[in-house]
């Protein structure tokens, strides 16, 4: 089995970069964008940008908007308002991590910001097609680390003793080939993707 094969490290990379933006996907949630906050105040960052669109839709349950959590959570761990950019993302159902890109991308353009790096805040093995998509949309001009955290929870113990982390492998290790190989199903016409870089060259999907 391919998964198998591959491993979770592959998938749940950590690789900064020199970067004077850190992104943070809202969807890792409050203790990982806790996280987020730590590093920015450990790292030589200028802003950390909070990116994500609204959490999914259940019947009876009122929904909100990941950046904007996210942005709560960055102020409660201490960051000052003028540190951190919102980018919220375009609803979708699929292709989330492409219209957080974009997102970012826009965000990034509006500010008049040209940075030579970001750095993105992600969770365990989504990092590697995170990265992927991210350097498809910011182009060749921005470098595009990236920072795989795990919940501590989950941080002991082989990945299979977990049934979460390895369903959660399963899940990343298609995605990220679908990504690599296909991506994602995504045309060269599609919206952003003309606008910011539709090359292959590197990036990461999803």
């Amino acid at each position: 089995m391919f998964a198998v094969a591959l491993g979770e490290g592959f998938l749940a990379t950590t690789r900064r970069e020199a970067a004077e933006i850190l992104v943070v996907e809202g969807w890792i949630a409050g203790a990982g964008v806790a996280a987020a906050a730590s590093e920015f105040r450990g790292g030589n960052y200028d802003y950390v940008v909070a990116t994500g669109g609204m959490t999914s839709s259940s019947w009876g349950q009122r929904r909100w908007q990941y950046a904007q959590a996210a942005e709560h959570t960055l102020l409660k761990s201490g960051l000052t308002q003028d540190r951190i950019l919102l980018a919220p993302a375009r609803e979708v159902e699929t292709q989330r991590t492409f219209e957080s890109a974009l997102a970012v991308s826009r965000t990034l353009s509006t500010m008049g910001l040209k940075p030579r790096a970001v750095n993105v805040f992600t969770l365990g093995p989504h990092a590697r097609r995170t990265a992927l998509v991210y350097r498809k949309v910011l182009g060749p001009t921005i470098k595009v680390g990236v920072i795989a955290w795990q919940r501590p929870e989950l941080q002991s113990g082989p990945w299979w003793q977990s049934t979460e982390r390895a369903e959660n492998l399963i899940t990343q290790t298609a995605g990220y080939l679908f990504e690599l190989i296909l991506n994602s199903g995504r045309r060269g016409g599609d919206e952003g993707e003309g606008e910011l870089s539709a090359s292959n060259e590197g990036g990461d999907g999803g």
